[in-house]
């Protein structure tokens, strides 16, 4: 593996007089190396499969704003600054509601500047939300009546959000406290967005699920953290309920078509669809 990996990240080394800073380690959409850039910490990041690709991409075209600088590109391959500062939103989220709601804020604030974005034409690649929820369309028709009707009740929620979109936007399509980093001065940046274009209410939706099971299950957290996204991203909290209703419809379909066990995202919907 290490062999592998040295195959694959040794030309970019030399291509950008990258001075490694840390081993290089592989995710399965991924291979990155810590590394020093003209003496700045980044992250080298080698994209080997075609939706990390394309999430690379729109990082480029997020230029910094809202999104981690790319220091450099080509192809499959960036280099990233490496975030430096040493708050955590995920610490934040499980130090007590005011801490909670602080992280919650800080996301938004987050999304909200990667959708203000459109000054120039979209990146390749992206996906829009009706091909993005395909599968639970699909696992709705073949599960009915799972969890009292849930996939089917998602389903439907999803496809009345996606006919009437309050906007359209690139999306991150994975806000989330462990994709939202402190870069120090630069404030609160975002890394490892997907490949999503739609209506900007999906990208908050994430959140209401993370970063925890404990965290996310709290009693009286999703109602708390729906107030506190409709005023903070300026969506109608019903409106906010219904998306958190589809997305933990589409991320729960996701891991039990891949032989998973859904887990605690499925309560959250389950949660999500009592409140409305």
């Amino acid at each position: 593996m290490t062999a592998d990996l040295t195959a694959l990240t040794a030309p970019r080394l030399r291509q950008w007089s990258l001075t490694p800073d840390g081993p290089a380690f592989a995710t399965p959409s991924s291979v990155l190396q810590p590394v020093l850039f003209r003496s700045r910490p980044a992250f080298l990041k080698i994209a080997t499969v075609a939706e990390e690709a394309v999430g690379g991409r729109v990082m480029v075209w997020w230029d910094g704003r809202g999104a981690a600088p790319v220091l450099a590109h080509d192809g499959d391959a960036l280099v990233l600054e490496r975030a430096v500062g040493d708050g955590d939103l995920a610490r934040m989220a499980q130090d007590g509601s005011a801490g909670d709601d602080d992280a919650t804020r800080i996301l938004c604030r987050t999304a909200l500047r990667l959708h203000a974005v459109d000054d120039r034409p979209l990146p390749d690649g992206l996906v829009g939300l009706p091909e993005w929820f395909r599968e639970l369309f699909a696992h709705a028709l073949e599960h009915p009546d799972a969890h009292g009707g849930f996939y089917a009740l998602a389903a439907a929620t999803a496809r009345e959000l996606l006919a009437e979109p309050a906007g359209e936007v690139v999306l991150h399509g994975d806000v989330h406290h462990g994709n939202v980093l402190d870069f120090g001065s630069d404030g609160w940046l975002a890394i490892d967005p997907k490949q999503v274009f739609g209506d900007p209410g999906f990208d908050f939706a994430n959140i209401l699920c993370n970063p925890t099971a404990p965290v996310a299950l709290a009693p009286g957290r999703l109602e708390r953290q729906v107030a506190v996204i409709a005023e903070a991203a300026g969506i109608d909290r019903a409106r906010m309920l219904r998306w958190t209703l589809a997305w933990a419809g589409l991320s729960s379909c996701w891991m039990e078509r891949s032989g998973e066990d859904p887990g605690h995202t499925l309560q959250v919907g389950l949660r999500a669809r009592d409140l409305l």
